[in-house]
């Protein structure tokens, strides 16, 4: 370890350095992983998420930073160690600020060894560091340090600790060996001499390490200082002269040692002086514990040192792992796959209830563990069942239920810490895969509580001693106290990350059929589509709202009909005329998954979302179906269609089924006379004036000459009755038509002044091409009933010819205030996209993305966020109020004080580096030294302490 010259000899504080963990890297990388799949699926709340555990890695790098500053460690050898056994070095570490975890590590050839402790505020904690020592010689420890940790072990802050003397490793006695020859030194008996013993006091000599602190003479210490120690002498008859000579009959060098460390042993517990002659090694005749360790270490350097051998890395069986933790885990994991019990198989429900439960279980009794091809068998089962119930594995659906199935099977063969650590992680991916199902208020709240109990989760196992039944409650607020921390840059990044338009990648997300127009017309699919009140889309609109009568939401055209059905088909030929006129009209549609391409507009849209075109048909499509709530601005202005329309397309808007409905047919043949306009308006006559009812009930019409049986026989139906007739007697009467599915009306907001569109509003109309006037919508169904055009559908089934809708109910009006709230969730958390930001930036003044103001005030922002990690990280304030001001002293002077380093011997080492305010720091130390433990009242000696420190220049 370096000294600094400026620091009177006095060691240099060790550098420290930050690095994320290998759980710490696994965290990192789940974050890119959700990053790029929150991008790829435009998830509005998984950026929340994914940036909310961006922060808490931040604020976690923080705390391990303040952690690294705090900690204080030192490192001591044994006062002896034998080969074959670990030698115990002795690790102490204190903690300057607030509780911390830390790992103490040294390493010895290519090995390393570490011990975890948990050291609570302010205090030290002693722990033991076995060191491997596999054979005799020099055991020196290499590269020794301390790694403290943040509260959930994503960073570590590493300080190099003091390399202990070289460790004298003596040999490893022989078991049970023969006693010693009874060899007699030449003066033998009480008469003739005496030897070094331990029976009469012979006198004092200097003290030397390794003597006995018994025989140290104390008196004689207090009196000079010096340490002297007191010799002892035994008649030379009851010495014992030991000899390599004596294990001839040993052939390993290493056994004849170990013998000789015996006998050694022997003598030095019975305290009888020995003598030791190795070949070019004597040691004269002595006892007592100094005399028994240089014979040890004269044994233990005896050539050739033999080598150590390579160490094999046994793979130990796992240890159980503790059961509060575990079970809290499992808790945590239930809770991230709880909302899967509402979609995916009732088999894959209970099978993962079955496996946490029966994990949870065995952490309580001693049940055995299902073995590995038990499990492997129920993975292969499970994917073969889930591929025959989806047709895929990857798709939404079939995926995530796979995900949950594979997840529980991993948790039944947690074994380790890092498998538990593991399941943790896998537990926030799952939390993030509800996003593909729904991004309303409760998933983000169950989202925030899953991800609030898997990090704590992962601070469980962060923590030493993690089996006491408290580990799960503290580390459940050093989770919230990590978030809490990171919501100010989660915030930030939500609002200001780039938000792309399109996806990285298509992978099917949607496996389940949603609710919404179909492909193709047939009988009955309307009405059982109106009995839906889900939301379909909701319109927020730049200006006053269109009346009803021209709340007509356009989407696909359907033109070929073969008696049964109408389907949408692509007519080739020239694009048709626009001509359009009238005001613009300027809104917005958040629209509710369905899976299909096609896109809902009034009027003619003249202005389309990024990624979409209008058909020949004059129907907005997207290339990217949306497979998640999604908003497109539009800009519709009133127009004249096909005014100029091709004759392929005009000729196939007239074709209908040969033989079908003679009747209607035949009804039709006789307005063929009259004006195209003349023959529109009969046959809403003949709907006006013929007593047919409108009603969600029909009767069941037949396969055949359907349309006859609607006109002549049941005359009660639905819109895609109306429709489906009319454009018959239409096409009948010489007219082209065609029908247009889409939706009418919706129910106007008065909380947030936008429009509510459900399912139940779903609606098909006519169109028919008129000369001089292209293609003209008529709607039959307001023939029979106009409240469904004023009123809306629930007033037009009940009361047809009525003009306003129903008066609203006191729960109808709460609904719509709930409705209020989630628009504006939807529009600002989970529909927030690239559109918004642009609008929202731009509305503050900021720019475009990318821009120097954007990127400039953006950096300023950032700095603010990072506020409280910033503060976290700074060099923890001691408790203590005089400790405070001497740490103020440190701060003024711009010199930190040493680990361990005395206030005296600071105070000193000040004056020397500013000899001009040397009396000042002298000063100061005093009154330190006074108010910490002199007897005076507390108050007075921190007025003076605090006056000395302020006469200290900065």
């Amino acid at each position: 370890m370096s000294r600094d010259p400026d620091r009177g000899g006095v060691p240099a504080p060790t550098t420290a350095s930050l690095r994320p963990t290998r759980l710490g890297l696994a965290f990192l990388g789940l974050i890119v992983v959700t990053l790029v799949g929150c991008i790829n699926y435009a998830l509005s709340l998984g950026y929340a998420v994914t940036f909310l555990l961006g922060g808490v890695w931040v604020a976690a790098a923080a705390h391990a930073t303040r952690g690294g500053r705090a900690v204080r460690a030192t490192l001591e050898a044994p006062p002896e160690a034998v080969a074959g056994t670990p030698a115990a070095f002795v690790a102490r570490v204190t903690s300057g600020g607030a509780a911390l975890s830390a790992v103490v590590r040294a390493g010895v050839g290519l090995v390393r060894r570490g011990v975890a402790v948990r050291v609570p505020a302010g205090q030290t904690v002693t722990v033991t560091l076995p060191v491997p020592a596999p054979v005799r010689g020099r055991l020196t420890l290499v590269r020794p340090l301390v790694a403290v940790f943040d509260p959930l072990g994503l960073w570590e802050v590493v300080r190099a600790l003091p390399v202990p003397e070289p460790l004298t490793v003596f040999p490893a006695p022989e078991v049970a060996p023969p006693p010693p020859p009874p060899r007699r030194l030449p003066l033998a008996g009480e008469g003739t001499g005496r030897t070094r013993g331990d029976e009469e006091f012979s006198g004092l000599r200097a003290y030397v390490p390794g003597d006995s602190p018994r025989q140290v003479s104390w008196r004689h210490a207090a009196r000079t200082g010096t340490l002297l120690t007191r010799e002892t002498d035994a008649p030379a008859g009851t010495v014992l002269a030991l000899d390599w000579a004596d294990t001839a009959g040993l052939k390993d060098p290493e056994a004849r040692l170990s013998r000789l460390a015996a006998w050694v042993g022997q003598a030095r517990r019975s305290g009888t002086p020995f003598a030791l002659t190795l070949p070019g090694v004597t040691l004269p005749v002595g006892g007592g514990e100094g005399h028994a360790r240089r014979a040890l270490a004269a044994l233990a350097g005896y050539p050739p040192l033999p080598a150590a051998p390579m160490e094999t890395r046994k793979k130990a069986p796992p240890a159980l792992l503790p059961g509060a933790p575990l079970r809290f885990t499992l808790l945590a994991l239930a809770v991230a796959l709880a909302p899967g019990a509402l979609r995916q198989p009732v088999w894959v429900t209970l099978l993962v209830a079955g496996v946490l439960g029966y994990t949870a279980l065995r952490t309580r009794r001693p049940l055995p563990a299902p073995p590995t091809v038990l499990l492997g068998v129920v993975a292969g089962l499970g994917v073969a069942l889930l591929y025959a119930r989806y047709g895929t594995l990857l798709g939404r659906d079939a995926g995530t239920a796979l995900l949950a199935l594979l997840v529980a099977l991993k948790a039944a063969e947690t074994r380790t810490r890092r498998d538990a650590r593991l399941l943790a992680l896998l537990g926030v991916f799952v939390v993030l895969t509800h996003f593909f199902f729904g991004q309303g208020p409760l998933v983000a709240a169950h989202a925030g509580l899953g991800v609030l109990l898997l990090l704590a989760a992962l601070g469980v196992w962060a923590t030493p001693g993690n089996a006491d039944r408290e580990a799960p409650r503290q580390a459940w607020r050093a989770a919230a106290t990590l978030a809490l921390q990171a919501v100010p840059l989660a915030a930030l990044l939500f609002v200001l990350f780039p938000r792309p338009e399109g996806p990285l990648w298509q992978l099917p997300v949607q496996d389940a059929a949603r609710t919404g127009l179909a492909d193709q017309v047939s009988v009955g699919d309307f009405a059982s589509l109106a009995q839906s009140q889900a939301v379909a889309f909701r319109a927020d609109f730049a200006g006053a709202l269109p009346p009803p009568a021209e709340r007509y939401w356009r989407g696909p055209v359907y033109e070929a009909y073969d008696g049964l059905r109408w389907t949408q088909v692509r007519v080739r030929g020239p694009a048709p005329s626009v001509e359009v006129f009238g005001p613009t009209l300027a809104y917005t549609l958040t629209l509710e998954p369905n899976g299909k391409p096609w896109l809902l507009a009034l009027d003619t849209p003249t202005t389309l979302p990024p990624g979409a075109f209008l058909t020949g048909a004059f129907q907005a499509v997207t290339f990217r179906p949306p497979t998640s709530r999604t908003r497109y601005a539009f800009q519709s202005r009133p127009a004249r269609l096909g005014l100029r329309e091709s004759s392929d397309r005009l000729n196939f808007d007239l074709a209908l089924p040969a033989g079908e409905s003679p009747r209607a047919l035949e009804l039709a043949a006789n307005w063929r006379g009259l004006p195209p306009g003349a023959r529109v308006e009969a046959a809403l006559a003949f709907l006006r004036n013929g007593n047919f009812s409108y009603t969600l009930t029909p009767p069941t019409l037949p396969e055949r000459d359907r349309i006859d049986a609607f006109l002549f026989g049941t005359r009660r139906g639905f819109c895609e009755h109306y429709a489906s007739a009319f454009a018959f007697l239409m096409r009948a009467a010489g007219v082209p038509a065609r029908i247009v599915g889409g939706y009418l009306g919706g129910e106007v907001n008065p909380g947030g002044g936008y429009l509510i569109v459900r399912q139940q509003d779903a609606h098909t109309w006519t169109e028919v091409w008129l000369p001089g006037q292209g293609w003209v919508r008529v709607d039959p169904t307001a023939s029979v009933a106009p409240a469904r055009v004023s009123a809306g559908l629930p007033t037009a089934l009940t009361r047809p010819a009525a003009s306003a809708p129903l008066p609203a109910t006191p729960l109808h009006r709460a609904a719509l205030r709930l409705d209020s709230l989630q628009n504006r969730w939807n529009t600002w958390v989970a529909g927030y996209d690239g559109s918004q930001q642009r609008a929202l930036l731009t509305r503050v003044g900021v720019g475009r993305v990318g821009g120097p103001l954007y990127l400039a005030v953006g950096g300023v922002l950032l700095l603010l966020a990072l506020v409280p990690a910033l503060l976290v990280s700074r060099q923890p304030r001691p408790a203590d109020p005089a400790a405070r001001l001497l740490d103020d002293l440190t701060r003024r002077l711009r010199l930190p004080r040493a680990p361990g380093e005395a206030a005296a011997a600071y105070g000193v080492r000040a004056g020397q580096r500013y000899p001009a305010q040397a009396a000042a720091i002298a000063e100061a130390v005093r009154a330190y030294q006074v108010a910490r433990y002199g007897s005076q009242g507390d108050a007075e000696a921190l007025r003076a302490l605090r006056a000395a420190v302020r006469r200290v220049r900065r």
